[in-house]
C-alpha cells in the first residue's frame, strides 16, 4: 500500500520514515508533503492509501487538506499528527472520515498501531466492495435474465440506473462454428467491446450454454453489422472469427421489447441444422415467413421414397436433383425438431432402399444396413451433409442397376417397365418420369417397338404371369394381382387374347 507523508518540519518526516520497516508492515512511501497546498497537490495525483498529515502546516491546515481532499474523490485513510493535544481539532477531524489522532512526539508502537488499523480498514473495505459489487453483478445477470424470457416487471425496474437505457437493442448469441470442439469458446463480446471503444455499448451473459450479448445503440448496432459483412460472414480461415458461429435477433426499440430479439436468435440457433457449407451466420432475416407452413403430420404420408426411387430408376439426375431440393425446403418449412427431422430423413432412406432392392431383387445393391443409415444420418449436423450423403447413394443404385443414360431413352424406359410392370403404369407418368410429352413419347414408343404403350404392359405382364404359373403355387387372382391386374376377369381376357387359352388352361397344359 501507498504511504504519504506530510508534515512542514524535515526532521519529522525523516523521523518518521525510518521510525519502522515500513516494507514489513505492506507499505511503501510514495511522497512527502512540507505545506498544506503541495500536500494536497500530491494526495489528489498520486492517490495514497494512507496519509500520515500534521493539523498545522503552512498554506493550507491539515484540516483544510482533508476537506478539500474528500471533496475532489479522495477516499484514504488520514492519520492526524499534532505536536499538542487539541481534542477541538480532533472532533472537527472526525466529521471528515478521520479515526485516528496521534501526538507528538510519536510513540512507535502507537504509529504502528495506527497505520495497521488503517491497512485493515482500507482491506476491509475492499472486500466489501468486492462483495457488493458481486452481489450486483449476481442481481442483474438474474434482472438480465429475467428480460430476455421475458419475465421482468417492467414497473420495478429502472433501466437507466442498470445501464440499460437506449433507444435500440439487439441480441446476439455466439457459439462454437465446430460443434465437435471441446475447446472454450472465443470471447466474442470482447472483440466488439474493442470494436466499439465503449464498455457500456453491450451487455454480455451466459444462459446455460448460450453465450448472449445485448447490444445498445446504433452505433453498436452498426458496428457489428460491419464485422458480420466484412469478417465473420467468409471469415480468414484460422482466424477468431473463423471458429464462431452467430445469430442475431431483429432490432427492438424499447427494453420491454428485448426478449423478442432473443427469441429469434434463440430459434436461428436451433436451425442451424439447415446451415449450407461454411455459413457462420443466421440473422432474424433468415427466419421462414410464416413459420411454419407444413405441419409435422404432413411427412407421415409422404410420397419422396417413392420419387426419388423412380428417378433412380429412371436415371434422371435432374428430376432426382429437384425432389431432393423440395424435400430440402419442405423441411425447412415444417414444423420438426432436428431430432425428428433426421428420423424423417433416415425413413425416406430406408424405403428407397426396400423399394429398390424388392424391385431388383436379383441386383446387389450397395446401401448399409439400416443401423449404419440411422447411425450415419445422426452423426451428421447440417441437413446438407445429409442430402450430400443421399446423393452419393443414389448415384451408386444408378450405377448398381445398370440404369442407362439420357442418350438412350427407351432403354431406359424399357428398362423401366422391366423391373416396374406390376405397378399402375400409365404413358403419362412415364413420360413425366423421363421428362417428356407423353403424347410425343407415345409415337416415339411405337416406332421403337411397333406396339403402343399399352399392348406392350400386357404382353410383359401376361410373360411374367406366365412364368408365376409354371413356377408359383399362387392361384390365379393371385397372379393376376402381382403382375399389376387388379380385375382377374381382365386378367383372364388379357391372357386369353395374348395365349390362346386361359390361365388355367395354360397351367394344365405345360405343368
Amino acid at each position: 500500500m501507498k504511504l504519504f507523508i506530510s508534515d512542514d518540519e524535515i526532521d519529522v518526516r525523516e523521523g518518521i520514515r525510518y521510525l519502522l520497516n515500513w516494507s514489513e508492515l505492506g507499505f511503501y512511501i510514495c511522497g512527502e508533503g512540507k505545506n498544506g497546498q503541495d500536500t494536497l497537490e500530491q494526495i489528489i495525483r498520486l492517490m495514497p492509501d494512507v496519509v500520515l498529515l500534521d493539523i498545522r502546516m503552512p498554506k493550507l491546515s491539515g484540516l483544510e487538506v482533508i476537506k478539500r481532499a474528500r471533496e475532489q474523490g479522495f477516499s484514504g485513510r488520514f492519520i492526524l499528527l499534532s505536536g499538542y493535544s487539541d481534542f477541538s481539532y480532533a472532533q472537527e477531524a472526525i466529521r471528515f472520515g478521520v479515526t485516528c489522532y496521534l501526538t507528538k512526539p510519536i510513540e512507535e508502537k502507537e504509529l504502528e498501531k495506527a497505520v495497521l488499523e488503517a491497512k485493515e480498514s482500507i482491506r476491509n473495505e475492499l472486500d466489501m466492495q468486492k462483495k457488493l459489487l458481486q452481489y450486483r453483478d449476481k442481481a442483474r445477470d438474474s434482472i438480465l435474465h429475467d428480460i430476455l424470457f421475458n419475465k421482468a416487471n417492467d414497473s420495478f425496474l429502472d433501466y437507466h440506473d442498470m445501464m440499460l437505457e437506449s433507444y435500440v437493442y439487439q441480441v446476439v448469441l455466439y457459439a462454437n462454428y465446430n460443434q465437435d470442439s471441446f475447446q472454450a469458446t472465443w470471447d466474442f463480446a470482447e472483440i466488439l467491446r474493442l470494436a466499439n471503444k465503449n464498455h457500456n455499448s453491450l451487455e454480455f451473459l451466459k444462459q446455460n450454454d448460450l453465450n448472449v450479448i445485448i447490444l445498445k445503440g446504433d452505433f453498436a448496432l452498426n458496428r457489428f453489422q460491419e464485422l458480420v459483412e466484412h469478417y465473420i460472414s467468409q471469415p480468414q480461415k484460422g482466424s477468431p472469427l473463423d471458429s464462431l458461429f452467430l445469430t442475431y435477433g431483429k432490432p427492438v426499440y424499447s427494453a420491454e421489447h428485448i426478449h423478442s430479439s432473443f427469441e429469434d436468435a434463440q430459434l436461428l440457433m436451433k436451425r442451424r441444422f439447415f446451415c449450407h457449407f461454411n455459413q457462420h451466420v443466421l440473422g432474424y432475416m433468415d427466419l421462414p415467413k410464416d413459420f411454419p407452413t407444413i405441419k409435422s403430420n404432413a411427412f407421415m404420408e409422404n410420397t419422396y421414397p417413392q420419387q426419388i426411387g423412380n428417378h433412380i430408376q429412371s436415371a434422371n439426375h435432374q428430376m432426382l436433383q429437384e425432389v431432393l431440393d423440395q424435400l430440402k425446403k419442405d423441411l425447412y418449412f415444417a414444423d420438426l425438431e432436428v431430432p425428428i427431422v433426421k428420423h424423417t430423413l433416415a425413413d425416406i432412406m430406408i424405403q428407397v432402399k426396400s423399394i429398390l432392392t424388392h424391385t431388383y431383387c436379383g441386383i446387389e445393391i450397395p446401401f448399409p444396413n439400416n443401423a449404419a443409415i440411422i447411425s450415419t444420418i445422426e452423426e451428421k449436423y447440417y441437413l446438407y451433409e445429409i442430402l450430400d450423403f443421399f446423393t452419393l447413394q443414389f448415384e451408386m443404385c444408378m450405377n448398381a442397376i445398370g440404369s442407362p443414360t439420357r442418350e438412350n431413352v427407351m432403354d431406359g424406359i424399357l428398362h423401366y417397365i422391366q423391373y416396374n410392370y406390376q405397378e399402375n403404369l400409365k404413358l403419362g407418368t412415364i413420360a413425366d418420369l423421363f421428362g417428356y410429352n407423353s403424347s410425343y413419347l407415345g409415337k416415339v414408343f411405337h416406332k421403337a417397338t411397333g406396339k403402343s404403350f399399352n399392348s406392350y404392359i400386357d404382353e410383359v405382364r401376361i410373360e411374367n404371369s406366365k412364368k408365376s404359373l409354371l413356377n408359383d403355387e399362387n392361384k390365379v387372382y393371385e397372379i393376376a394381382l402381382l403382375v399389376g391386374y387388379t380385375d382377374v376377369n381382365y386378367f383372364h381376357k388379357k391372357f386369353k387374347k395374348y395365349v390362346g387359352m386361359s390361365p388355367a388352361e395354360y397351367r394344365r397344359f405345360y405343368q
